[in-house]
């Protein structure tokens, strides 16, 4: 296993406030940080605001203010909206910084030099809201007769000169990128690009001269670069591209870029043809992750149905919506919420199975073991138990979250919580008190090395809760990493020094639905 792991969202465009979808993104992606993390790798987790472009342009100009007046606001309200959520990022990177702008143009400069950059006329399609051209053939007629891209969103003829890529080069070489097996799931999405680029490919405009607020092309005059060309290049700027910098150096390329599935075609055809023209390593995984749908619906301004996803942390708790998210999508697929299946998912699965667990294995163990933790010899149902946890904590959530299975992980989680407790209601440890107090102690130590698995292993997805499960069984704050998973001394450690616990605090407590709401 490599010992670092570069991840990237896509950085989000800044032209209204952050939607569930950009949580889910920045959710994902620091699961998967903290995984990594805890999997003993040196991790670097990039995010932030892709700022430039005409759609800002005319956006600001409709309230009357300047782009970067605009920008600066609502890029704050990403910041603060990764703050809220908990998301564990070391590079918050912004366009319009200058060092963004210097590699900007150094990558241009790269595909100027590979002779891959020539000046001609535009005419075409494009749409202001995707910041995308788009070929006749892809458009489609909405019922008033309109023009629409593939995304369903307008567009509208444009006519200027323009710098153009020779993407059309690349393309032998993008078909054998996307044959190659890895580089772009899920296979739906594959499946997609490999068919768009084997439907041929045309040279890309990376220019315009109708607006200015972008990165101006070097050497030439009135050119601000296409904002796909300026945005791209986020992930090597926060590297500190151009030069070659240790961070350059140990971390690109890229082990993730995690984008929604609507820009897939940005990151794996006219990105990956980018950094061949600049002679710069490809990035190793495009994973196109689905949307999150309101209630079945995409959310939209005009249905007036969407959710500030920093409200529903507020409502229901940054960790349960974390949770919620992650269980309730197969990655990869569009999913959908609401406040009742929160809520349902939620108690069933955080409070009533493992924060209930905890809570009465703890509770046990202060009041009918002074909360003393103590060697003792295991049984046969106790091992079958531990082997039961430690098969799902060890080895299959690690195996299903390396391969970005998210949902698929926590249910072998869930499984294991739900063996812990059957165990208990099998051991019936309150009765053992009276008739075997020995063997109680067996039970309710065994519930404790099965519960500090078990919060380890979820620990990316709901770091703030497991930590304070961690806490409460008194488990080392540097010894919380899945390689601390097989150390078998930890307990014994304890036992020698005699740890006690203290009463437990619930950690879960039941989330409720207004009754509005729920009726």
């Amino acid at each position: 296993m490599a010992d670092t792991y570069y991840i990237t969202t896509a950085i989000n465009y800044p032209n209204g406030r952050p939607h569930i979808g950009h949580a889910y993104e920045a959710i994902a992606a620091d699961v998967i940080a903290r995984f990594q993390r805890m999997q003993g790798r040196e991790v670097r987790f990039q995010t932030g605001t892709d700022e430039h472009g005409l759609k800002m342009a005319r956006k600001a100009e409709e309230q009357g203010r300047s782009p970067r007046d605009l920008s600066d606001e609502m890029s704050g309200y990403f910041g603060q909206m990764d703050e809220v959520l908990d998301i564990s990022f070391d590079r918050f990177i912004r366009t319009v910084e200058p060092e963004h702008h210097q590699a900007s143009q150094a990558i241009w400069r790269a595909m100027e030099v590979a002779g891959d950059l020539y000046l001609d006329r535009y005419e075409g399609w494009y749409s202001v809201r995707d910041e995308a051209y788009y070929d006749e053939s892809e458009l489609v007629d909405s019922e008033g007769g309109a023009r629409l891209s593939p995304q369903g969103t307008p567009v509208e003829w444009t006519v200027e000169e323009s710098w153009f890529f020779r993407l059309s080069k690349y393309q032998d070489r993008l078909l054998e990128l996307l044959n190659t097996p890895g580089f772009l799931e899920p296979e739906s999405r594959r499946n997609e690009m490999i068919a768009f680029v084997s439907g041929g490919l045309r040279d890309l405009s990376v220019s315009r001269t109708s607006f200015d607020w972008g990165v101006p092309v070097p050497g030439s005059d009135g050119h601000v670069m296409y904002v796909w060309v300026d945005a791209l290049t986020n992930y090597l700027t926060g590297l500190g591209y151009p030069e070659n910098t240790p961070e350059f150096s140990k971390f690109w390329p890229a082990n993730l870029h995690l984008v929604g599935k609507d820009i897939v075609r940005f990151h794996t055809v006219y990105w990956p043809a980018f950094l061949m023209s600049a002679n710069l390593p490809l990035p190793q995984k495009v994973f196109g992750h689905g949307f999150i749908l309101n209630r079945g619906q995409k959310e939209s301004k005009s249905l007036g149905n969407v959710t500030d996803p920093m409200e529903l942390a507020e409502r229901f708790g940054v960790d349960n919506l974390r949770y919620f998210l992650m269980r309730e999508v197969a990655f990869g697929q569009d999913g959908s919420y609401s406040p009742e299946a929160i809520v349902n998912r939620c108690n069933a699965e955080l409070a009533n199975s493992f924060g209930n667990l905890v809570q009465r294995s703890l509770s046990m163990i202060a009041k009918n073991m002074d909360g003393a933790i103590e060697r003792y010899t295991p049984n046969g149902e106790d091992k079958a138990l531990l082997s039961k946890v430690q098969d799902a904590c060890r080895t299959a959530l690690p195996r299903e979250f390396e391969g970005l299975a998210f949902s698929q992980g926590i249910e072998v989680w869930m499984q294991a919580v739900w063996a812990c407790n059957q165990y208990v209601d099998e051991q019936a440890p309150w009765a053992l008190r009276k008739t075997d107090p020995e063997r109680m102690k067996a039970v309710l130590l065994t519930l404790y090395i099965a519960i500090r698995d078990l919060a380890l292993a979820i620990r990316p997805v709901v770091p703030v809760k497991a930590d304070a499960v961690l806490d409460m069984l008194g488990v080392a704050t540097d010894k919380r990493s899945y390689r601390d998973l097989a150390d078998e001394s930890w307990f014994d450690q304890l036992a020698d020094a005699g740890h006690r616990i203290s009463p437990p605090t619930p950690v879960f407590p039941r989330l409720e639905l207004p009754e509005a709401e729920a009726a």
